[in-house]
């Protein structure tokens, strides 16, 4: 595998979090401050349940597809959160996206991922959220892949070491499926 560039060169950052007591933010609030900053800066910020993420490469994947699909006019959502949110899936529909990378009031631990020149510090306390580093990475376990919709079958013909190979074929794959909304330009009126 490639290796992952520096933290400091990336335009992106990513970290483990968690609420700082059970269940509370839940997930209608935590929704309406990702909501919040969305509308108070440009840069993305996202949430994911820790559950569905295997590790660094898995994120710097699904954010580089996005980034080429993007620079091609080829975007899928308007909202890039949402938009990372399919690669990182590795699904094409947005509810079932949520669903296998989405969080809820159930979800304990989480994956934020950030935009520079957004600082994690702020970004956590916008969203009232601590940092937690069990959360992220993790090792990748028939849980996760199951989340992602990775069966057992699939598993058979790989050894576990490389669980995290099938993880990235999918959101690879996903580049590779035609865009569900049309190029930005074809969508600009004359």
């Amino acid at each position: 595998m490639a290796p992952i560039p520096a933290a400091e060169g990336r335009t992106v950052w990513i970290l483990g979090a968690k609420r700082p007591e059970p269940g509370r933010p839940k997930r209608g609030e935590l929704i309406e401050r990702l909501r919040g900053l969305g509308k108070a800066a440009p840069q993305l910020v996202a949430v994911f349940d820790a559950r569905s993420i295997a590790g660094e490469r898995h994120v710097l994947s699904a954010w580089a597809h996005l980034g080429r699909a993007r620079a091609r006019g080829e975007e899928r959502l308007r909202d890039r959160a949402a938009e990372l949110a399919l690669f990182v899936s590795g699904d094409d529909q947005l509810p079932r996206a949520l669903q296998k990378v989405g969080f809820g009031d159930d979800s304990v631990q989480f994956v934020v991922v950030g935009e520079r020149p957004r600082e994690p510090a702020e970004v956590l306390a916008a969203l009232g959220l601590e940092a937690d580093a069990t959360a992220y990475p993790r090792p990748v376990d028939e849980g996760l892949l199951d989340r992602l919709g990775i069966t057992a079958d699939d598993r058979r013909v790989v050894p576990s070491s490389g669980w995290e190979g099938l993880v990235l074929e999918r959101v690879a794959l996903l580049e590779l499926s035609a865009p569900t909304v049309a190029p930005a330009k074809a969508r600009q009126s004359p």
